[in-house]
C-alpha cells in the first residue's frame, strides 16, 4: 500500500467534470484506489462516491493505491491532479 497527500487545486473543486477524469484515470488500474479526506474515505473509482466527498479547491486529500499496479497509479494520479483535472 502505499499513499500520498496532495491539494486540489481546481478552482471549483471535485465536481462532475473533474470527478470523472479522476475515476476515469483511477479504473485504468488493477489497485484499489480511494483517497480520504478528514474522517472520510472514498472510492476514487467511483464518480458518485467523489462527489460525495463534497472536495473544494485547496482542500488537501491523501490519495491510497493498494494492489499490484499501486506505484503506478498514485503517481498517474498525483500528476492528473496536480495538472487540473482538465481545467
Amino acid at each position: 500500500m502505499v499513499s500520498q497527500k496532495v491539494t486540489i487545486k481546481n478552482p471549483t473543486g471535485l465536481h462532475l467534470r473533474p470527478a470523472g477524469i479522476l475515476c476515469k484515470e483511477a479504473m485504468q488500474f488493477k489497485a484499489h484506489v480511494s483517497f480520504r479526506y478528514r474522517e472520510n474515505t472514498a472510492n476514487a473509482k467511483s464518480v458518485l462516491s467523489v462527489l460525495g466527498a463534497c472536495i473544494k479547491s485547496g482542500d488537501e486529500i491523501e490519495l491510497v493505491c493498494d494492489g499490484e499496479d499501486e506505484k503506478e497509479a498514485l503517481a498517474a494520479l498525483i500528476a492528473a491532479i496536480e495538472g487540473g483535472l482538465g481545467e
